[in-house]
């Protein structure tokens, strides 16, 4: 803790994390440890601790290749106090269904033209997997973002569409938007290893209550029964999210 005579007293810690999220921010996005090190100053057995803690809160987000990307909970902060409020009133439906299919929930919300994850339930016995910073980029190869997708009107969807290259991720990859297939706003929607090799995820449609938004979660590859059971769980619990999501609380 540091204070300056006359001043506020401010905490060292926290500057040193803000200032990690500033250097990643810097890095076209995405940047390595020693890289952040090397620009916040600091020792990079500090930056290691900074970081861990930065990514369990969903702050940053560490993938696979080791590198670090601003995590979902920078793209939740830009909602207005009215839409998170609801998220907060929706986590008791969400970890419902967390614990009910044993796998982290993913809900993801249409906003100002970026299709943003707004929250993660998940838990030590049903870990999160390494998700892009609100599918920026990624919509096209996710269960989360083809849902999304499908529910826009034509205009939305191409404009979306346009503006963000369809990047090819895995060998499962569709990136020509003429052959990507959607589903319907009352469908499915379903990432078949097209994320990330050995991922499987299926979305469905929840009502924010002003806008389009999705739920999803992964699924056990290659099992039917347990695909069929997932599928039905799913849209119960994207029943009692939308409620929650769209009650008007005085």
């Amino acid at each position: 803790m540091t204070a300056q005579r006359g001043g506020p007293t401010l905490i060292r810690s926290v500057q040193r994390a803000l200032r990690l999220l500033e250097v990643v921010a810097e890095s076209d996005g995405r940047a390595h440890a020693k890289e952040i090190a090397r620009a916040a100053g600091l020792p990079l057995a500090t930056t290691y601790h900074l970081l861990r803690t930065c990514t369990h809160e969903g702050w940053l987000q560490r993938l696979d290749d080791g590198t670090y990307a601003l995590g979902h909970r920078i793209d939740a902060v830009r909602l207005h106090g009215g839409a998170a409020r609801g998220v907060a009133r929706a986590r008791p439906a969400l970890e419902w269904l967390r614990d009910e299919l044993r796998s982290a929930v993913y809900l993801a919300r249409y906003v100002d033209g970026e299709i943003v994850v707004v929250e993660i339930v998940d838990s030590s016995k049903a870990p999160r997997i390494d998700l892009w910073v609100g599918v920026h980029d990624a919509a096209h190869a996710t269960a989360l973002g083809k849902s999304i997708l499908g529910q826009l009107s034509d205009g939305d969807r191409d404009e979306y569409l346009s503006s963000h290259p369809l990047h090819d991720l895995t060998p499962r990859t569709v990136v020509d938007r003429h052959r990507l297939c959607l589903p319907e706003p009352d469908e499915l929607a379903v990432d078949d290893e097209e994320y990330a090799l050995g991922v499987t995820c299926i979305a469905t449609p929840v009502v924010p209550g002003d806008g389009v938004g999705a739920i999803g979660i992964v699924t056990p590859p290659g099992v039917p029964a347990a695909r069929d059971r997932a599928c039905r769980t799913l849209r119960a619990g994207a029943g009692r999210i939308s409620r929650a999501l769209a009650m008007r609380v005085p």
